[in-house]
């Protein structure tokens, strides 16, 4: 159940995404290595490898992920690698990014601002969470 990939390397090959579905509320951190969709409401940061966020998905909180489609609504700072605003999303807060993209009919009320490797990894960039293990992001 709990055991290694067949390489040894500890990494585990990627899943199904998780998801909170619609009409579901969540208030807290959630941290996770591979994918999740919002389609819920989630009250706190998230950090994860790949997320996805439905049309009815609601976050209240930071997002720091790789990838990030964003078709709901996020209040919170988004620090991610590539990050998409599809033409369904209203973003209240700052985007910081390597790649973005930005539908038209999309709505952002906040800065964006281009960071290359080097700046992603500075601390003093770091959202102020202090209580969740980031280390494998």
């Amino acid at each position: 159940m709990f055991s290694k990939d067949k390489d040894g390397s500890g990494r585990r090959a990627p899943g199904a995404p998780s998801i909170l579905s619609a009409g579901m509320q969540v208030t807290g951190n959630i941290t996770s290595d591979g994918e999740i969709q919002i389609d819920g409401a989630l009250s706190g940061d998230i950090y994860c490898a790949k997320l996805t966020i439905g049309e009815t998905g609601r976050i209240n909180g930071s997002v720091v992920a790789e990838d990030c489609l964003v078709h709901g609504e996020v209040i919170g700072q988004i620090k991610v690698d590539s990050v998409t605003l599809s033409r369904s999303s209203r973003v209240e807060g700052d985007v910081l990014h390597d790649m973005l993209a930005i539908e038209p009919g999309a709505r952002l009320d906040g800065h964006c601002r281009r960071l290359d490797k080097a700046e992603a990894d500075d601390p003093k960039l770091d959202l102020v969470i202090t209580d969740v293990d980031r280390s494998s992001f």
